[in-house]
Parts: C-alpha cells; sequence; structure tokens
C-alpha cells in the first residue's frame, strides 16, 4: 500500500506518461472488495474523461493504450522487449510478455500448451541476502547486467537498512587499454524500479569506473541535480559507498596479498583515480 502522501506522485508520473504514445487510454477495472461494480474509464489525454459501468467479472484491471500515429514504433515487439528490458527487468512483480508452447505427454496423447513469458527477475541478487548467495550468483548476474565482457576481479554486496535504505552490488572490471571511464556502467534503481544510469551526484567520479547497481528509496528522484549534491542522506549514501570499497581493498590486500599484487595492474587506475 501506497501512503497517501506519495499516492499522487507514484500515479500520475507513470500513468499519464502513457499519452506520450498513446491518442487515447482505457481503463477497465473491478476492485477486490465484496460486491463492487467493474468501471470503466477513457481519455484522450485532454482534461476531460468518461466513466462508465465496465465488463471486467474478475478482480484486476485492463489499462489499454490506443497508439498514436506518430508512436506506430511503440507496436512492433522488438522495441516493446528494448524498454522492458531496460527499465523493467528486475520489477519486484512478474511481468509477461509473449508466450511459449511446450509438450505435455508422450505419442499421440501429447497435448500442447501455450504458457506466458516472464521476462524479468523479480528477486534480483541485490535483494537477497550475500550469506544465500554463490560466486556463481554474483558472476551469473553479472553476465546479466553486462554481457559480453570479461569476468569481474571481484565485487561488494551492499546491504544497509539504518540510517538509510541501501542495497545494490558493484564489481571491480578488469580494465583494458580502450576503457572509457565516461561510460555509465552503473545503474541506479528505487525498489528495483531502474531510475538512470547517470549517477554523477551520488558517487565520486572515481568509483563511476566501477560496474553495477545502486539501490535506494532513500534517494530523492524528482528534484535537481544541485539538490542531490546537498541532501544529508545522498552524503551519508555516497560516504557508505566509498567506506566498503576502501575496506574491501584493504582487506583483500591483508588476507590475501598475492591475489591483491595479481590484481595490481587492473587496480592501479582505480586506485590512483581514487
Amino acid at each position: 500500500k501506497l501512503k497517501e502522501e506519495t499516492m499522487i506522485g507514484a500515479f500520475g508520473l507513470g500513468f499519464y506518461s502513457a499519452f506520450m504514445v498513446a491518442s487515447k487510454v482505457t481503463i477497465d477495472s473491478l476492485s477486490y472488495q465484496e460486491g463492487a461494480q467493474p468501471a470503466f474509464w477513457s481519455c484522450d489525454g485532454s482534461t476531460e474523461f468518461e466513466i462508465s459501468e465496465g465488463t471486467r467479472t474478475e478482480r484486476g484491471t485492463t489499462i489499454t493504450l490506443h497508439i498514436a500515429e506518430d508512436a506506430e514504433e511503440y507496436l512492433q515487439e522488438s522495441r516493446i522487449n528494448e524498454i522492458l528490458q531496460k527499465y523493467c527487468l528486475f520489477l519486484p512483480v512478474p511481468i509477461h510478455f509473449g508466450t511459449k508452447t511446450r509438450k505435455e505427454g508422450e505419442g499421440d496423447d501429447a497435448v500442447e500448451i501455450t504458457e506466458p513469458v516472464i521476462i524479468n527477475q523479480t528477486k534480483p541478487i541485490w535483494s537477497q541476502k550475500p550469506s544465500e548467495l554463490t560466486d556463481e550468483d554474483y558472476l551469473n548476474f553479472y553476465e546479466v547486467l553486462f554481457p559480453f565482457h570479461e569476468k569481474p576481479l571481484f565485487w561488494i554486496h551492499l546491504n544497509v537498512d539504518f540510517p538509510f535504505n541501501l542495497t545494490g552490488v558493484l564489481y571491480f572490471p578488469k580494465f583494458k587499454a580502450d576503457f572509457d571511464p565516461n561510460k555509465n556502467k552503473i545503474r541506479l534503481f528505487s525498489n528495483q524500479v531502474f531510475i538512470t544510469d547517470s549517477v554523477e551526484e551520488i558517487v565520486p567520479d572515481f568509483m563511476r569506473l566501477l560496474h553495477g547497481v545502486i539501490d535506494s528509496p532513500d534517494i530523492p528522484l524528482n528534484v535537481s541535480r544541485s539538490f542531490l549534491q546537498t541532501d544529508g542522506n545522498v552524503k551519508k549514501i555516497t560516504a557508505h559507498i566509498t567506506k566498503k570499497i576502501s575496506d574491501k581493498l584493504a582487506e583483500l590486500f591483508k588476507n590475501d596479498r598475492a591475489g591483491f599484487e595479481e590484481k595490481w595492474a587492473d587496480l592501479d587506475l582505480f586506485v590512483k583515480y581514487g
């Protein structure tokens, strides 16, 4: 349930953006409450709308976007999939897009069953406890985020719930001669919803050499960048991430000096930049 003070912003930001691509939006909805009547809502993006009796017979909501002529690219399966992969890959609720068919049974008794395809991971590793994860889990997740990249050197799992909420996984990549420090490789999420991969105001320059994800509902999303730079929570989060990285490097140096020296050719740029 959303708190009252966040209801309007959460609804408006997501819902009214539908009119960027739709000439008309309709909603057919039926409440879970006993005795509720289905409701149908229709709007063409103007300040007027219509509400009438809906047709749903089961609890739930159907939202239909009537795509405008100048936005027909959003009817293409590949374009929709591209958007879902970028913004919804880790949403905490399953997203069905497309179908797959499988056979159940053998021979003449075999029956084809069509099932929806779930395209997102509802419980990414940063939302899980580090003690429940293996090295393979972290490496597989890295491959999901950055396919065709070399395996990372090591990683840091962020997991804080006081005095602010912060989770995430940051990886130390192998640096190549053609490495571009300006490419945005850290993705910011809020409750598993992708926000941006431009995190200049949240992490120092040298930390943007890292790859991975940061998830924090305590980072304000609807304010100016200058405000972010002075926000108390953002400053605490930045300081915590910096300390975790320093602690990780110190731990590696102390507990595995040989491994540290072996990785130094890749760490050299990061440490000197920092």
